[in-house]
């Protein structure tokens, strides 16, 4: 059974970090484009990072210098690291597989 489970989403304050992790099963991790979208309420799902399985990664402006994804093959998971967080980066965040495979989404709040 294909999964991606997410974990590491909570609260935090404005200028703080986060390390979002998502585990996954069923598929062949090593040559899945893997990446990280979220959702704000009223908003559309976006992009915020994506990695390849050559490892090459793209980040939405919004995010670049402050977020970082990363991936191991050998445990199947891809991370991202969030850091000098923001009030506009609350949403929550899903977890993406190439195949359109998604996870069920972890809440990431940030305060003012």
């Amino acid at each position: 059974q294909v999964q991606l489970v997410e974990s590491g989403g909570g609260l935090v304050q404005t200028g703080g970090s986060l390390r979002l992790s998502c585990a996954a099963s069923g598929i062949i991790f090593s040559i899945y484009n893997m990446g990280w979208y979220r959702q704000a309420p009223g908003k559309q799902r976006e992009l915020v990072a994506k990695i390849t399985s050559i490892s090459t990664t793209n980040y939405a402006d919004s995010v670049k210098g402050r977020f970082t994804i990363s991936r191991d093959n050998a445990k199947k998971t891809v991370d991202l690291q969030m850091n000098n967080l923001k009030p506009e980066d609350t949403a929550v965040y899903y977890c993406w597989g190439s195949g359109d495979i998604w996870g069920q989404g972890t809440q990431v709040t940030v305060s003012s």
